[in-house]
């Protein structure tokens, strides 16, 4: 992992725009990680998480991941307990907090954080390894800080 103060400093940058380059901001932060594959919620009107942008999800998967009801998968879970929700290998994960699908992705070590501001609920980040991967606190906590300052944006 690269020197934390670099990916904020690259969020607050793309953030300053009047409108963000959500891809942009997503990519930017899989590089940070060392992540393939992730994907950027936004809350809407009818608490339904709604696909902001994704990077490596296959498109037949895109489908099941363009509207996710809170408490469901990885990223609605996130969204209901308002904190991370970590797993070192999706694939063989048998906690039902994955969907099913989820092993559609190939992807293993996998991470999704709500994006919060002033204990709002705005969405989810979801990063994720093509490898077993246990994110330490200080990634989370670092995702969860990117999340805040998304979340300013929307609010």
């Amino acid at each position: 992992m690269n020197n934390p103060k670099e990916i904020l400093a690259t969020i607050q940058t793309e953030l300053i725009k009047d409108t963000p380059n959500w891809d942009h901001l997503l990519k930017a932060t899989l590089a940070h990680f060392d992540c393939s594959t992730g994907t950027l919620h936004f809350l809407d009107g009818a608490s339904l998480l709604q696909l902001q942008t994704q990077v490596g999800i296959p498109d037949f998967l895109i489908p099941k991941l363009t509207t996710i009801p809170i408490g469901k998968g990885m990223a609605g879970i996130a969204a209901e307990r308002r904190k991370p929700v970590e797993m070192c290998n999706l694939q063989t994960d048998d906690s039902g907090v994955a969907r099913p699908s989820a092993k559609d992705t190939k992807v293993e070590g996998s991470l999704a954080a709500p994006l919060i501001h002033n204990e709002t609920l705005y969405g989810t980040i979801g990063i994720a390894k093509p490898v077993p991967y246990d994110f330490t606190e200080a990634e989370m906590d670092l995702l969860m800080q990117i999340g805040a300052l998304i979340s300013e944006k929307l609010k």
